[in-house]
């Protein structure tokens, strides 16, 4: 039987390769023998890295050269009370991160929705990208391939949809820079993120469009997608989910609750979010709509480098007038660009998947799409919650004491 100290001297001598473990043993007795090689080289003691809580192969499909697992606390906020187009109740939502008072935050904030009767919240569109780039040899042959392309919608979505028994082609939208065409591909991936799926179709779009035109692909991804980048496109047009969510506040509430008034939030909002956020060229005019994005993406098994995309969240506040002669506080938070899925990926793993069995959102909605809508949905609340706590600390200047009350 091999054993990881046989494995790891076999990779100290050159005989192996660190990561042709899983060839000659268990996928855990590689990972063990990967810490030794790691522990010999550096003399770090890799106790903690290792005690991880499920079976190594079962993240085969997620990392290569596993060594252990990075343990990210993980708490709950909630009920979160959610009036959706697939979300409907009562929702406790996970979230992991290791900044203290997030969780803390998120909760008052939802603590003060549901004391408002519950938040609204829709999906508005649902498409996720990839726009593979082509070279012409100028404007003429371009001009040529985007009129093929708008013309032969059909044949396009009739290569794309021959690679996946789920995904469908939305609609392809053509960009023209010089000798350049980039091709916008758009999917409905269902209840998954979808990413690899729009890739693969997308590639065999591709090649029908290499045969019909004079157009010859350059690279499947042109970053005009765009994925895990700041782009203005997905601020705009969206990429994956785009949701919204809204709440009315009554104004007594505001001020037992968040000890301050509404229009005292919605002048923090205007002048932070809004005209702090367009000086500084931001694409997102958000408190720290990523912060709960995150959270919610490490715990739930999404692909947290599009954190990025979320973060072109729009916070918008208005105070409006009360039969008290006060003012009730709207808010809302608007997601152009929220990419989660509840089946592949990261959500197979056994502790995200726990966690949307919380949500009760684990695996294929019924209809098709449902859990994920669901879940940026409640995301989306969540995400509400922590802008309006936020926007409350600041605007009462309890910001700074929370924090040294929680000690953090």
């Amino acid at each position: 039987m091999t054993t990881a100290d046989d494995l790891a001297d076999r990779v100290r001598d050159g005989e192996l390769r660190i990561h042709e473990l899983e060839a000659h043993a268990d996928h855990d007795t590689a990972a063990e023998a990967r810490r030794l090689v790691v522990e010999r080289e550096t003399g770090v003691d890799l106790e903690t890295i290792a005690d991880y809580g499920f079976p190594a192969e079962t993240a085969e499909p997620n990392i290569e050269n596993m060594i252990g697992a990075a343990q990210v606390p993980m708490g709950v906020v909630g009920p979160a009370t959610v009036d959706g187009g697939a979300a409907d109740g009562e929702y406790y939502l996970p979230l992991a991160t290791t900044e203290g008072a997030l969780l803390a935050s998120v909760n008052r904030g939802l603590s003060v929705i549901d004391a408002a009767g519950g938040a609204t919240a829709r999906v508005t569109k649902n498409g996720m990208t990839r726009a593979p780039v082509f070279r012409v040899d100028g404007v003429a042959e371009a001009a040529e391939t985007v009129e093929w392309v708008e013309k032969n919608l059909e044949t396009l979505r009739e290569a794309a949809e021959a690679t996946t028994s789920h995904g469908e082609l939305l609609g392809v939208e053509p960009y023209v820079v010089g000798d350049s065409v980039y091709l916008r591909f758009a999917y409905d991936t269902k209840d998954a993120m979808g990413m690899n799926m729009a890739t693969i179709a997308t590639g065999e779009a591709c090649e029908v469009v290499e045969r019909e035109t004079p157009a010859s692909l350059v690279a499947l991804s042109g970053n005009l997608c765009s994925d895990k980048k700041p782009a203005a496109i997905n601020a705009v047009e969206g990429r994956g989910r785009s949701v919204t969510a809204d709440v009315v506040i009554p104004g007594d509430l505001v001020e037992d609750r968040l000890h301050t008034t509404a229009e005292a939030i919605v002048e923090a909002n205007t002048r932070k979010n809004l005209t702090g956020s367009a000086k500084a060229g931001a694409l997102g005019f958000n408190a720290h709509a990523a912060n709960v994005v995150a959270a919610a993406f490490l715990a739930t098994g999404q692909d947290e480098a599009q954190v990025v995309e979320a973060a072109n969240t729009i916070t918008t506040m208005d105070a409006r007038p009360n039969d008290d002669g006060g003012h009730d506080l709207y808010a809302a938070v608007s997601l152009a660009s929220l990419e989660v899925g509840t089946v592949g990926g990261g959500t197979k793993l056994p502790t995200q998947a726990e966690a949307l069995e919380i949500l009760g959102l684990q695996g294929g909605g019924d209809p098709a799409g449902s859990n994920a809508d669901a879940l940026a949905e409640v995301i989306a609340v969540g995400t509400l919650a922590g802008e309006l706590s936020l926007l409350g600390a600041l605007s009462s200047r309890h910001l700074a004491s929370a924090h040294e009350e929680l000690g953090r």
